[in-house]
C-alpha cells in the first residue's frame, strides 16, 4: 500500500540566522510537513541551533537535521542536543545522520578524511551509540571508533525509542547501512568524490535509481516496507515547458534531456505535470517523501500548489 506524499523544505541556503525563524513559519503556513538544514563549514548557519529556532518558530512540522556530518562531533555529545532538540520541540524531531562528503569541509577544517568505508564504518558505530544514549539507563559500547562505558545520557527524547533516524546515499555501501539502520532512506546522487560536478550526473538517472532500490530491498530484508523512501529534488519548477527548461539544465549536470525529464532529483512542468510526475515516481521507487531545495531553483511558493494537492494523498 502507498505510503502518502509529504513535502519538506531545507533551508541550508538561507545564511541569516534571523530569517530562519521566519521562513520555517512560511514554509507550515504554505503546507510543508518539514523543513531542515544541512550540515557544512561554509556559510549556512549552525543546524543544532537553527533546528532549535525553527521549532521554536513552529507548530506542526517536523524539523529534520539533512544530514549531520558525523565527523564534526562525538555522537554522545551530539545525543544530549539531540535529545534536547527533540523534547524543545514536542516531539518533531528527525534524525539525519551521514558519513560526511564535502571535501572542503574536511580540508578547510582541518578534519581528518578518511576513506568512504572507514567514514561509514563510524557513522554505523555512531548511531549505535546515539541509540544506546538514548535508552534507558546506562549503556557500554565497544567499537572501534567510539568506547563508552556506563553512560545514561540525559535527557532522553520525547520520541521513544527514539526520533525517527534519516540516512542517505548514493553508493551500495552507505545505502545498504540506511537499509538496515534507519527509517528513512534518503536518495542521493553518489558523492563519493566530494564535489557536487557533471561527475554525479550518471548516478542520478532513473536507471542508476532502480539499482539503488535494488540495493536498499536487498539489504532490508522483511523490514522494507517499514522503510519511507525520501528525496531531495535540486530543481523544482513550475513552468509550461518542462521539455525546454530541462534541456537547458540537464547538461550542467551531466545528463541528456531525456535523463533530466526521468531523474527524481528534478521536478520541472505545470502544477499537473509535476504532480503526475511524483505520482509515477511513488509507482516505480517508492518515493513519498519529496523535500525540495529552497534556494536554489524554484521557490517554496511556486511548488505550494504540488504540496496542497498531494499531501496525506
Amino acid at each position: 500500500m502507498a505510503r502518502p506524499f509529504r513535502f519538506s523544505l531545507q533551508l541550508g541556503m538561507v545564511t541569516d540566522p534571523h530569517l530562519l525563524a521566519s521562513e520555517a513559519k512560511r514554509a507550515e503556513d504554505l503546507g510543508y510537513s518539514g523543513v531542515s538544514l544541512t550540515d557544512h563549514l561554509r556559510e549556512q548557519c549552525g543546524p543544532l541551533v537553527g533546528l532549535a529556532a525553527m521549532a521554536a518558530a513552529t507548530s506542526k512540522v517536523k524539523v529534520t537535521a539533512m544530514v549531520l556530518a558525523n565527523d564534526f562531533r562525538h555522537p554522545a555529545v551530539l545525543a544530549k542536543e539531540l535529545a534536547t532538540l527533540d523534547r524543545m520541540s514536542a516531539g518533531r524531531l528527525e534524525v539525519g545522520m551521514g558519513a560526511g562528503w564535502l571535501i572542503t569541509d574536511y580540508q578547510e577544517g582541518g578534519i581528518r578524511m578518511d576513506r568512504p568505508g572507514t567514514r561509514i564504518d563510524r557513522l554505523d558505530e555512531a548511531i549505535s551509540v546515539l541509540e544506546g544514549c538514548f535508552a534507558d539507563g546506562p549503556f557500554d559500547f565497544h567499537g572501534s571508533h567510539y568506547w563508552i562505558t556506563g553512560l545514561d545520557s540525559r535527557p532522553k527524547p520525547q520520541q521513544r525509542p527514539r526520533p525517527p533516524l534519516v540516512v542517505g546515499g548514493g553508493g551500495p555501501r552507505i545505502l545498504t547501512l540506511a537499509a538496515r539502520r534507519a527509517d528513512i532512506v534518503g536518495l542521493n546522487a553518489c558523492l563519493r568524490a566530494g564535489v557536487v560536478d557533471r561527475r554525479v550526473g550518471s548516478t542520478a538517472t532513473a536507471e542508476a535509481t532502480d539499482g539503488k532500490l535494488a540495493v536498499i530491498r536487498d539489504a532490508a530484508g522483511p523490514r522494507f516496507d517499514d522503510i519511507e523512501i525520501q528525496t531531495l529534488v535540486q530543481v523544482a519548477m513550475i513552468d509550461s515547458d518542462r521539455y525546454a527548461i530541462t534541456s537547458a539544465l540537464a547538461p550542467g549536470f551531466g545528463l541528456t534531456t531525456e535523463q533530466g525529464l526521468a531523474t527524481p532529483h528534478a521536478l520541472i512542468g505545470t502544477v499537473d505535470e509535476c504532480c503526475a510526475t511524483l505520482e509515477r515516481w511513488r509507482e516505480r521507487w517508492g518515493i513519498s517523501y519529496i523535500t525540495f531545495s529552497h534556494g536554489t531553483i524554484g521557490s517554496a511558493e511556486s511548488m505550494a500548489p504540488v504540496v496542497e494537492r498531494l499531501t496525506g494523498n
